[in-house]
């Protein structure tokens, strides 16, 4: 499966790649590329950070893995497949899953003209991403 989504994206499929994979499929967390180098440097001690660094935009690329972005410019990975909401803590940048289903219909149960309104000025909703913000107790 990797080897062929990474292909099919214009990637080679690299030892490296899989093993960045592998342990991203394994964590509940959404960890940041220096969380996946220590992890993965266990397994592959000569691995180095801008290896880990292309891993993970290769697997981006491949859809494989999504990028979740902060206006800090930081960035944690998930590589969970499915539609699904976070929560962040502000204070920490951590994020985790949002114990709950998904709504594909959700923008317009908020506002039920706004898909409408956005196809009419050109713009084609293809999905959407929501994210809870706030603080997570420390016990």
């Amino acid at each position: 499966m990797v080897r062929r989504a990474l292909e099919a994206a214009g990637c080679r499929f690299t030892v490296q790649r899989a093993a960045v994979f592998h342990y991203l499929e394994q964590v509940q967390t959404h960890p940041t590329a220096e969380d996946v180098y220590r992890a993965v440097r266990r397994k592959l001690p000569r691995i180095s950070l801008a290896t880990v660094y292309k891993a993970l935009e290769a697997l981006v690329d491949a859809h494989l893995a999504t990028k979740l972005t902060n206006g800090d410019g930081s960035a944690r990975y998930d590589c969970r497949g499915d539609d699904h909401y976070h929560l962040r803590d502000v204070e920490s940048g951590e994020i985790r899953d949002l114990p709950v289903e998904f709504d594909p219909d959700l923008l317009k149960k908020l506002d039920p003209k706004l898909i409408e309104r956005l196809s009419g000025s050109g713009f084609e909703v293809t999905g959407y991403r929501l994210e809870v913000l706030g603080r997570f107790s420390n016990s």
